[in-house]
């Protein structure tokens, strides 16, 4: 079969085209017959409903709020030692106030010839604090697994043993280079 295009059908169907208009109460006759038919009772003219506008900005709030509830279940917040128990809160803020104070005491030391030595200790401490983050993780992901928590001090007291024995490395430094002058000036 072949198709028509809509030109030549339009050309076709030219005259069988109803253009008529109806008669004057045309809509009032049709609806007396539905009424007779018991389909419709009445046809009302709408209506306008305020309450639409509500409905949409309601839904909207749902909306978001149910968007903004899987982005928090998505990103859990890291746990840290803090957040086990007040214990382990304490413990925390103790090696943090020593690692801080260690640190002070290694940055006040820093000379030309200790350099090296501090820059060295600072990326080892670097590496700690990237496996702490990772211990974070860990623990988020495990709860309160005592492993994960003996690893976190573990590395807390890594973080202070580096800093002792750099300073302790300072300290045998400053005395060779004492001893140097004093062999220089006698």
């Amino acid at each position: 079969m072949k198709k028509d295009t809509i030109d030549s059908l339009f050309e076709r169907l030219e005259n069988d085209f109803d253009v008529e208009m109806p008669h004057v109460g045309h809509q009032d006759r049709f609806l007396d017959k539905l009424k007779q038919q018991n389909n419709v009772t009445s046809i009302a003219p709408k209506s306008k409903s305020y309450w639409r506008p509500f409905l949409a900005v309601a839904a909207s709030v749902i909306i978001c709020f149910g968007v903004f509830t899987v982005m928090q279940q998505q990103e859990p917040e890291l746990r840290d030692l803090a957040s086990v128990s007040p214990e382990l809160s304490k413990t925390q803020g103790f090696f943090t106030l020593a690692i801080q104070n260690e640190l002070a005491s290694l940055e006040a030391e820093r000379t030309p010839e200790t350099e090296e030595l501090i820059n060295d200790a600072l990326k080892q401490l670097e590496q700690l604090e990237t496996d702490y983050e990772k211990l974070k993780m860990d623990l988020t992901e495990a709860g309160d697994d005592k492993r994960v928590i003996f690893a976190m001090i573990s590395n807390f007291q890594n973080r202070i043993d580096v800093l002792k024995t750099v300073l302790e490395s300072i300290e045998e430094v400053k005395q060779l280079k004492s001893m140097d002058s004093n062999q220089i000036t006698i």
